[in-house]
């Protein structure tokens, strides 16, 4: 009779909890969607994805590292979904004057590397580009020096607040969806990784369709 391996038991057990916060992120996500932006509801929704969110990419950083489960995919993907929800959320603070962007640059540098990092890791291993890692990859980069140039600029900054939050967290649920979508096999495939980001991207847009219109009344 062997022993458990206590190392593959923190592995199991921390895949169990990956899954479950990962679970609740998508459903808080959905209801912060589907809410009114700026109500209660939407804001206490926004806040359970957030915290499952992030921590349910922190917690694949963790098995992507761990004996028998080294996955250098999952581990991208972790920072990736990191990266989209902590600068979402650090967005709330671009409204209020002289806020810090410090933080906000490291991010945007971590992100751009890890852009590149999942472009040309597989080339290196395999010998060729892998379609959604250099999807993924490509999206990254361009979202990480596009807030670099919007970074050095604090009062075009605190202009578009609203849209580098909704961008960015929608970025995030992307994310989640997209793992959702891909572990439960409900669309086989490259499909299952890029459905959710043509879907996700149709309501940013839609949304950003909205806040222009509403400063061109405005004005």
């Amino acid at each position: 009779m062997t022993k458990n391996n206590p190392m593959e038991t923190f592995a199991t057990y921390l895949i169990y909890i990956h899954a479950i916060l990962g679970s609740i992120a998508f459903i808080a996500g959905f209801i912060a969607i589907l809410t009114k932006k700026g109500n209660n509801a939407h804001k206490k929704s926004g806040i359970i994805f957030y915290y499952s969110m992030l921590c349910s990419a922190l917690s694949a950083l963790v098995i992507a590292v761990l004996p028998k489960h080294e996955n250098a995919f999952l581990f991208t993907v972790g920072i990736f979904s990191s990266y989209f929800i902590i600068s979402g959320y650090r967005a709330l603070q671009f409204k209020k004057p002289n806020p810090k962007v410090l933080a906000d640059k490291i991010i945007a540098i971590a992100m751009l590397l890890t852009g590149i990092s999942m472009i040309v890791y597989p080339i290196f291993t395999t010998g060729k580009l892998n379609t959604v890692l250099t999807i993924f990859g490509s999206v990254g980069i361009v979202f990480s020096i596009r807030d670099l140039f919007l970074l050095r600029n604090i009062k075009t900054l605190r202009k578009h607040w609203l849209k580098l939050h909704i961008g960015k967290m929608m970025g995030g649920y992307i994310a989640a969806v997209t793992a959702f979508v891909v572990v439960n096999q409900f669309i086989p495939g490259v499909a299952g990784w890029l459905v959710p980001s043509i879907f996700g991207t149709a309501y940013m847009n839609y949304w950003f369709w909205k806040l222009r219109k509403k400063k061109t009344q405005v004005i």
